[in-house]
């Protein structure tokens, strides 16, 4: 089914050229991705807060222009001639854009591409939908992305789920899952109907109300296996 709704979408909230001009400047690592926060309490639901080491400094001041609770905050580059493999996302994303030259992001359930512009303005991205982005620019890719916290919610009639994976290297594992169940779930948690969402090395555990469980089998794929408690 097509989404009409842009896949990206521009917010009222923006951060000076000086201050991006001193993040850039100011980058602690040439790493593919780069955290600058670190959990308090849960992983997808509480706020994360800043490294002790970046307190005080251009990152503390960009990620304070985000006037809510912030899931974790990354400083993501991508090199050019270079672009992510297709995936999909339970938590959607803010995306700041520090240094771009003809980067994009890319909606694949949608066909649409979407040009990055460095203009000091924060996006929200619909990470649930089958996407990537790509760097067809001479110079890096430089953003800050930030997890968009999940949503807490009182289930009526839920139920304890384990997802897990067997047959499938770890890669291959989180590869197939992004592509076949990430979208679900990051539609469930909008449509409130799921909790307490948690991952480690082969599986997930999360609550869900028990009228979606037959929903969620039938999005299960071979080497994927549900437990119902």
């Amino acid at each position: 089914m097509q989404i009409n709704i842009s896949m990206l979408q521009k917010l009222d909230l923006k951060v000076s050229k000086n201050l991006i001009d001193l993040a850039l400047k100011s980058l602690p690592s040439e790493d593919f991705r780069y955290t600058i926060n670190q959990p308090m309490n849960r992983y997808f639901y509480d706020p994360w807060e800043i490294k002790p080491e970046f307190k005080g400094t251009v990152w503390e001041d960009v990620l304070a222009t985000l006037p809510f609770a912030i899931g974790e905050a990354r400083i993501a580059i991508l090199k050019y001639g270079s672009a992510y493999q297709i995936h999909a996302d339970i938590d959607d994303r803010y995306h700041l854009n520090l240094q771009e030259e003809s980067s994009y992001l890319i909606d694949l359930e949608n066909e649409k591409m979407h040009k990055l512009m460095t203009d000091g303005f924060w996006y929200l991205m619909d990470a649930g939908r089958l996407h990537t982005a790509t760097n067809f620019g001479r110079c890096a890719r430089v953003q800050i992305v930030v997890r968009k916290l999940l949503d807490e919610r009182l289930l009526h009639d839920p139920v304890s789920i384990i997802l897990s994976s067997s047959g499938y290297s770890k890669d291959d594992a989180r590869f197939l899952f992004d592509n076949t169940l990430s979208t679900w779930l990051n539609r469930a948690n909008k449509r409130g109907l799921i909790d307490d969402f948690k991952f480690s090395t082969n599986k997930v555990t999360f609550r869900l109300e028990k009228s979606a469980i037959d929903d969620l089998k039938s999005r299960l794929i071979s080497g994927f296996t549900m437990e119902i408690l």
